[in-house]
């Protein structure tokens, strides 16, 4: 081959070199086998918000709303036109403008009383702490008999959220079991479901792990003293349902 040849195939060669490489042609990206991915972590400022409306459950004061939200309790008085706190009532819907996604507010009281945890199921499809905080007054109780309620999607409330009644607020005795006198010295927790006939969401698995080992912790309860309604000596029921899942809740908790 000639010298003027081979010298034009290397200039043409560099050149296709040069544009398959310039940011004009697009590169293709390796496969997601190919390619290892990091968390993302979002700066504050990229944090989405919106506006959205909250129904108020028993126990819940506009401070806890707004730690909930992440939203100035000014503010939230301000577009609801509230001038005393006292008037808000169960069941006032309250609009909450740029609302940060809600995080679990769980407020621990010194306390040497809370000795044992009991895991409940509400045994119906649907419901809140709204809903049985009515029927347990039906019933002539106090309002809502448990501590805590973790919501299943139904009923205006979130998968997993957790809401926090009086009862716990207050530290007053829980109405959820008085088999071995449970209701003195249990934490009562119930989980919106039927679980003999249907499945813990993972979302209420989360939050029920989440909210068992804060307490726990705190109040130095043991594992073995973590039960379902069902396993405290005397109380004659299945709950909290025969497909609760005893043996992976048991493993998440630390």
């Amino acid at each position: 081959m000639k010298k003027e040849n081979k010298l034009y195939l290397l200039i043409v060669s560099a050149g296709l070199s040069l544009l398959l490489s310039s940011c004009a042609t697009p590169r293709v990206a390796a496969p997601p086998s190919a390619r290892a991915y990091a968390p993302v972590v979002l700066p504050q400022e990229m944090v989405i918000k919106e506006a959205l409306y909250h129904s108020i459950a028993p126990g819940e004061t506009l401070w806890r709303i707004a730690k909930m939200y992440d939203v100035d309790i000014s503010t939230i008085k301000k577009v609801n036109k509230i001038r005393n706190v006292n008037d808000v009532k169960i069941g006032t819907k309250l609009y909450i403008p740029e609302a940060s996604p809600r995080k679990h507010v769980i407020t621990l009281y010194p306390n040497d009383k809370w000795d044992y945890i009991i895991v409940h199921h509400s045994a119906t499809d649907s419901g809140n702490a709204t809903a049985f905080n009515a029927a347990h007054l039906r019933r002539g109780w106090q309002g809502v008999g448990y501590h805590f309620v973790i919501d299943n999607g139904t009923a205006g409330k979130d998968n997993g959220q957790i809401e926090t009644s009086p009862r716990w607020i207050k530290q007053s005795n829980g109405a959820h079991c008085k088999a071995n006198s449970m209701n003195n010295r249990s934490i009562g927790i119930c989980l919106v479901g039927n679980f003999s006939k249907d499945h813990v969401s993972s979302a209420q698995m989360n939050s029920l792990v989440f909210l068992v080992n804060k307490l726990r912790k705190y109040y130095k309860i043991p594992k073995r003293n973590i039960l379902g309604h069902g396993q405290v000596p005397g109380a004659r029921t299945e709950c909290p349902g025969t497909n609760f899942p005893w043996q992976t809740f048991r493993k998440k908790i630390n």
